[in-house]
């Protein structure tokens, strides 16, 4: 079972049509099977997810934020959750619910130092 309490990561790889990049940093929180995180940076000036644990590697969320451009944006997520040499990894596939067309692939990875 995997803890993301209080860790940040930040995006490895992303599809064309995503908004996350390596400028943006996710903060997140864990209490047993909830799941919840702030995140901003890059083209997202806020955002916000919320979601649950699925097994011992994987889990569901909802996202959305607000970009540079001023528009609102939400999706959905599933994620696997994986150790790297550096820390934990999140293997996401994901889609967009509202305001955005598509559907893609992302990589976070965990940032082991930060301000």
């Amino acid at each position: 079972m995997f803890n993301l309490n209080d860790k940040r990561f930040t995006a490895k790889e992303n599809s064309e049509s995503g908004e996350v990049s390596s400028g943006t940093v996710f903060h997140y929180y864990q209490e047993s099977n909830l799941i919840w995180a702030d995140y901003s940076g890059g083209s997202i000036l806020k955002g916000q997810l919320i979601g649950r644990v699925l097994t011992k590697n994987t889990f569901e969320i909802r996202y959305q934020h607000i970009n540079q451009a001023g528009e609102i944006k939400t999706g959905y997520c599933k994620t696997i959750v994986s150790k790297s040499p550096k820390g934990l990894q999140l293997d996401e596939k994901w889609e967009w619910t509202s305001g955005g067309k598509g559907k893609g692939t992302s990589v976070l990875v965990e940032l082991t130092s930060y301000i």
